[in-house]
């Protein structure tokens, strides 16, 4: 089982949302990716849920996870249409609040394969969770789709 992650500014434009569905579907046909994690913060976040749901439907083999930033006890988040599950990684219910999306982040990027990012620019995390993604890859933990690359 191969497992993918994605990380992406809060304000991505809307035209990636062609670029993100291709990069997943390349990922499952030629990489066997069937396992996709993604977060619940901004707008790339939003874009990538939309289209995981559209493409469990051309692949219903596909697992789709939710990742929790808070325990569901402090902040309830419900579980979009097309995934299957929500995930709560060890350890994050004891991380204060204003580090948790950082060190989920970071958790996630240690256990996965793939990374599909839309990282342009420098002003937020994205890019310094970028930054620990290649430093993975260049030891052949990683591999790595940033979709600014692919615009033309």
């Amino acid at each position: 089982m191969s497992k993918c992650f994605f990380i992406g500014h809060r304000d991505t434009p809307a035209y990636i949302y062609p670029l993100l569905l291709i990069a997943i579907r390349k990922h499952i046909e030629e990489y066997g990716v069937d396992e996709f994690f993604v977060g619940h913060h901004g707008i790339f976040d939003s874009m990538v849920v939309q289209a995981l749901r559209e493409t469990k439907e051309k692949y219903p083999h596909i697992k789709n996870y939710l990742l929790l930033t808070y325990h569901p006890a402090v902040k309830k988040v419900e579980k979009p249409e097309g995934f299957d599950g929500t995930l709560l990684l060890d350890g994050q219910e004891k991380v204060p609040p204003k580090f948790a999306i950082v060190r989920l982040n970071q958790q996630i990027l240690r256990e996965v394969d793939y990374l599909i990012a839309y990282v342009d620019f420098i002003t937020e995390g994205s890019y310094k969770l970028m930054d620990k993604a290649k430093t993975r890859a260049k030891r052949g933990k990683l591999v790595i789709t940033n979709l600014v690359d692919t615009i033309e």
